[in-house]
């Protein structure tokens, strides 16, 4: 049986949020999530990019480094990980069988996401990896990953709008659940937050005790080159928003290095550089064109996108898809400019927006736009840009879904 039709009957369950299933499961299994020193990481952005500097540094330090993010882009294997490689399939689907037994003794039947996670604690305790870098879900203080009592480190990356109809309207209230992840006397690494909501992490610091390094974004040398608290070491993911995100795995390094381990700033340098975090602001050679791939699915992930491709002052052709469930209108507000083509297209296998209701909307935004179509398909919607669209450049983006749906397409990635 393939991986996605085990998982199947699980995904009925949805989102919802609370520690208790989670932990009863975990006692079940063991506790395996006290085998493992982690370094938690939560943010609306800049989350998966930080675990990848860290991962990436670590690993070259010599330690054996669990990854465990979310969501996939291609293969659910995609999200536990140790030393960059996936976990094996056929291992995922023996550890989920040990899970699924234990399930039966519970009452309250754990989502999709709380049973992965569990997949992931038991696959590293029993791997015996040196550290994990766990990427919280949703939030983080209802969040399947916010089991443990003493993290190494706790890094906040970033706080926007992002899932308000799950962890409130505000950004006070939004900040409040991503502070749950602090621990009492645990390090903090905060990144440049909103004042309404670096207010709440302030008192949630001070309540905890949490010893605190307030990141500012590091300096960029060159296109390439980037220096943090004398730090010197290449940026090999795109656009400005990594100057804050390596500036802050950076500083949850120079934690664990006051902590013992052993990660000489050679290794950082070496590990920085090596970094790679797929479908992020990503070129792909894409029939006989270079095409750009982003997620941008939130508005300031689109704003980090907009910032990049602005820069390069060329005619640009979007090829884009939206979950239903996003804010659509500043995402286009963000991105679109006059003269743009846009292409809409419906995204694969999940809740979309209606191709039709963007297009109206991108209308009412930016009026004067070069071109503005609707397709079926993602690949439809690319093959007519690329004919159509001899000297723009074109880039995919809008749903992390969307751009994964596309990568899993490709005969080489």
């Amino acid at each position: 049986m393939s991986l996605e039709n085990v998982l199947k009957p699980y995904q009925r369950f949805g989102v919802n949020l609370g520690l208790d299933r989670i932990i009863i499961l975990l006692e079940l299994l063991g506790n395996p999530h006290r085998q493992v020193p982690i370094i938690h990481v939560a943010g609306t952005n800049g989350k998966g990019s930080v675990c990848a500097y860290l991962a990436s540094v670590l690993q070259e330090a010599g330690y054996k480094v669990g990854r465990y993010t979310s969501p996939h882009l291609i293969n659910w294997t995609e999200r536990i990980q140790i030393n960059h490689f996936p976990i094996p399939e056929t291992e995922f689907i023996d550890i989920f069988n040990t899970v699924e037994a234990v399930i039966q003794n519970t009452e309250d039947p754990p989502t999709l996401f709380e049973i992965v996670t569990a997949i992931a604690w038991l696959y590293f305790a029993q791997s015996k990896v040196d550290i994990a870098v766990i990427e919280v879900g949703l939030g983080g203080r209802l969040d399947a990953t916010n089991v443990c009592d003493n993290s190494l480190v706790s890094v906040i990356t970033s706080i926007s709008r992002e899932h308000w109809q799950v962890l409130g309207n505000t950004l006070s209230e939004i900040a409040a659940e991503k502070a749950g992840i602090l621990k009492f006397n645990c390090p903090a690494v905060i990144g440049q937050l909103p004042p309404e909501a670096e207010e709440v992490i302030k008192q949630k610091i001070e309540t905890l005790h949490c010893p605190t390094i307030w990141v500012e974004p590091a300096t960029r040398i060159d296109d390439n080159l980037a220096e943090y608290k004398h730090i010197k070491y290449t940026l090999p993911l795109l656009g400005d928003i990594q100057l804050i995100n390596s500036a802050l795995a950076i500083a949850a390094l120079s934690i664990l290095q006051q902590q013992g381990w052993q990660i000489p700033t050679t290794v950082i340098e070496q590990g920085m550089a090596k970094t790679q975090w797929l479908g992020r602001l990503q070129w792909i050679d894409y029939q006989n064109r270079r095409i750009l791939v982003d997620g941008a699915h939130n508005p300031a992930a689109a704003q980090g996108l907009a910032q990049y491709v602005h820069g390069l002052n060329q005619p640009v052709t979007w090829v884009m898809g939206m979950l239903s469930t996003k804010d659509h209108r500043e995402i286009l507000q963000t991105l679109l400019r006059k003269g743009d083509n846009l292409y809409l297209v419906p995204v694969p296998d999940h809740s979309t927006a209606n191709p039709e209701e963007l297009a109206q909307l991108a209308l009412e935004i930016c009026p004067c736009l070069a071109k503005i179509k609707i397709d079926c398909d993602v690949f439809f919607a690319l093959k007519a840009a690329i004919h159509e669209s001899k000297n723009d450049l074109i880039v995919l983006c809008g749903s992390l879904y969307l751009v994964g749906y596309f990568l899993k397409q490709l005969p080489h990635r």
